[in-house]
């Protein structure tokens, strides 16, 4: 496949969850991604991977409809972004933005709760079933019993769990989540993952896009992949087209190597 040419998922039969079309992201006077286009189909997992400043975090931001783009559009289920009310949007999509921040004390539960307002009518409360997906959300994201801590006393990793809770809780179709594994250790890394990847698996209509900066879990986790370079380019394609040490050295500007480990292919460093 050639680098920025459009990938053969814009021709996909079935349902699409979410499409960029001809999407190019600027910043600070420069092009990083020139007209990017992919049809991402429902029940897939896409992963983002590209340098420190490459455009991952403002391309995820201008999928969720953040930030506007210096051209080209974003369809939702097949229709425009602007084209949904911002509840219904809510209801669809859910963003984990790169951090987090809590203003205020609040609970763990009080916190994940906030998933839950898209779907409750203006000046409702949150009912049991409503408490059932927080409590849900928050044990499958290894917190069961943390409900009634102050989102203050917990460590880095713990609040970036309870983020990823709060967008689990909000229940969307699409999931959009920038290094949803930042400040956790390898254990809680790799539960994150198999979460999301059993969120996208058995015919399941839920679609996931995430950045990640290690290619080797890119490898084994996504369905499709999205290399940006920073000057423009950009590769997409499933993850046996498009990563391999060449392509990654190129990608990361330094040499990587490539070898087999328990079955699996690993990526590293030289």
């Amino acid at each position: 496949m050639q680098v920025g040419a459009a990938p053969a998922a814009l021709d996909v039969g079935g349902d699409v969850a979410l499409q960029a079309v001809s999407l190019t992201i600027e910043a600070g006077g420069r092009t990083l991604v020139r007209e990017l286009s992919f049809a991402l189909p429902c029940g897939r997992m896409l992963c983002i991977l590209g340098e420190n400043g490459a455009g991952k975090t403002l391309t995820l931001h201008a999928l969720a409809g953040q930030r506007a783009p210096a051209a080209g559009h974003v369809r939702l289920a097949g229709r425009g972004l602007a084209d949904w009310t911002r509840r219904e949007r809510a209801r669809r999509l859910g963003l984990l933005p790169q951090a987090t921040e809590d203003p205020f004390p609040v609970t763990v539960l009080d916190a994940v709760l906030v998933g839950r307002h898209p779907h409750l009518d203006f000046f409702a409360w949150e009912g049991p079933a409503d408490l059932a997906v927080a409590r849900a959300s928050l044990a499958a994201c290894d917190l069961a019993g943390f409900e009634s801590r102050g989102v203050d006393t917990l460590s880095g990793g713990e609040r970036r769990r309870v983020a990823l809770a709060a967008v689990l809780a909000q229940d969307p179709d699409v999931l959009l989540l920038d290094e949803p594994q930042n400040h956790l250790d390898p254990h809680h890394q790799r539960d994150v993952l198999e979460l999301l990847r059993a969120r996208v698996g058995g015919g399941s209509r839920r679609t996931v896009i995430a950045t990640l900066h290690d290619p080797t879990l890119a490898l084994r986790y996504a369905d499709d992949v999205l290399l940006l370079y920073g000057d423009g380019r950009w590769r997409y394609g499933t993850p046996a087209e498009v990563l391999s040490a060449p392509t990654l050295s190129e990608l990361y500007r330094m040499p990587m190597g490539e070898i087999e480990a328990a079955g699996r292919r690993v990526f590293y460093a030289l």
